[in-house]
């Protein structure tokens, strides 16, 4: 099965958004990754509500949405209404996490959860069955073209058994440092999803790196 390729649009030229997002429209990618930051949870500030918005506007592919926020179920209804149709809150940022699994599923959006390098996978155990998406994030949260921390494929493999054994139809998504080096391991480890940022906003061919990590599988 050939994995889910997921560019992730903070690394984008923001100055020519609509030409990044043409670009992903005529790509092979399947979704577009927003990270939305908001200070507090995570040490810096991405973008809000109307870019959200704009980036729908252009768009043709569903837009997944990381919310790195505190307080997400304050702000799940708008980022639903401004165009998301995945929308990953963070467990760690979460006091009531089945009750913001229900709150995304019930606005029609495929619901995420997103875990920090240093989180169990067993803080998922009792609500992996509710989960449409985990999102592993390979790399502290916060700032985009950081090392890949290496010990994120044995988190993968036991995430796999974790949902295997649930009956569970989770994707497990890897966010940060993904590139050419490790991208087969990370689905070789069990990884459906891949987002990539400076991987492929940074090439000389974005179009040519998203067909490169499409046909891996």
């Amino acid at each position: 099965m050939k994995p889910i390729v997921a560019p992730s649009i903070l690394a984008a030229d923001f100055a020519n958004l609509e030409k990044e997002i043409s670009m992903i429209n005529e790509s092979q990618a399947d979704w577009v990754h927003v990270d939305v930051m908001d200070g507090v949870f995570v040490p810096n500030i991405s973008m809000g509500i109307p870019v959200v918005e704009a980036i729908k506007r252009y768009s043709k592919k569903p837009l997944d949405v990381h919310l790195m926020i505190v307080r997400p179920e304050q702000f799940v209804e708008a980022f639903r209404k401004a165009g998301a149709e995945v929308i990953s809150v963070h467990v760690e940022a979460c006091d009531h996490l089945h009750r913001n699994i229900q709150q995304i599923k019930a606005l029609g959006a495929k619901a995420g959860v997103a875990i920090n390098p240093h989180t169990s996978i067993q803080t998922l155990e009792n609500v992996i069955d509710q989960i449409d998406l985990i999102c592993v994030m390979s790399v502290n949260p916060g700032f985009g073209g950081q090392k890949f921390i290496e010990g994120t494929y044995k988190k993968i493999e036991g995430l796999k058994k974790l949902i295997q054994n649930s009956g569970s139809k989770a994707l497990i998504e890897i966010d940060g440092g993904v590139n050419q080096d490790n991208a087969q391991l990370l689905l070789n480890a069990g990884a459906d999803v891949l987002v990539a940022g400076n991987f492929v906003f940074s090439s000389g061919n974005p179009k040519e790196v998203i067909q490169r990590l499409k046909s891996l599988g």
